[in-house]
């Protein structure tokens, strides 16, 4: 039966690849791990996450890369110092929670991402034709915008998740995006 499983498993998952070729990382993310649960419903296996935190992990990895970027982005092409302090900051802190995230999808058999979405990679582009405080400006709008989505993602899911261990990340990661959320939007005060 194990064996059946997962050959219906690499099955889905080669389906899935195939059907995917013009998605983006997070939606391939959620189509595979939405045939592994398929898959783990139709041979009545016990699924190892609900599709809540599936989707919760898949969106935390790919803003938390995304912030990374940004920060070393930031680091590069920073005007303002502080511009250039809080993208350090980004790329320290989101790197720590990056590492959690892909602990705790391993931990679940859930696929990460491999890459930013598309959605971050054209705001990555559009950043990267930008300088001085035009950068500057730019970048901080996009990180109050972004930390106020965080934000939204982590309380939605803390209501809507079954996972105790994942409720427990999202309740210490909490108060640091949004300490982020506060130091942006001192600097946003100020580069407008």
């Amino acid at each position: 039966m194990k064996k059946v499983t997962m050959v219906l498993s690499a099955v889905a998952m080669m389906v899935v690849a195939c059907n995917n070729e013009s998605k983006d990382s997070v939606e391939k993310a959620d189509s595979i791990n939405k045939a592994n649960s398929d898959t783990a419903t139709n041979s009545n296996q016990v699924v190892a996450t609900d599709a809540e935190t599936s989707s919760f992990l898949v969106k935390a990895a790919d803003g938390g890369m995304a912030e990374v970027k940004l920060g070393q982005l930031a680091q590069e092409k920073g005007n303002d110092p502080r511009v250039k302090d809080f993208g350090s900051m980004m790329i320290h802190d989101h790197s720590a929670v990056n590492d959690q995230v892909k602990a705790l999808a391993a931990q679940r058999n859930v696929t990460l991402p491999d890459s930013v979405g598309d959605d971050h990679k054209k705001l990555i582009a559009d950043l990267s034709k930008k300088t001085g405080k035009a950068f500057d400006k730019a970048y901080v709008d996009a990180m109050v915008k972004g930390h106020e989505s965080t934000i939204d993602l982590f309380q939605s899911s803390l209501d809507k998740s079954n996972d105790t261990e994942v409720k427990n990340f999202i309740n210490n990661t909490l108060p640091k995006v949004k300490a982020h959320l506060d130091a942006i939007k001192e600097i946003q005060k100020t580069t407008k």
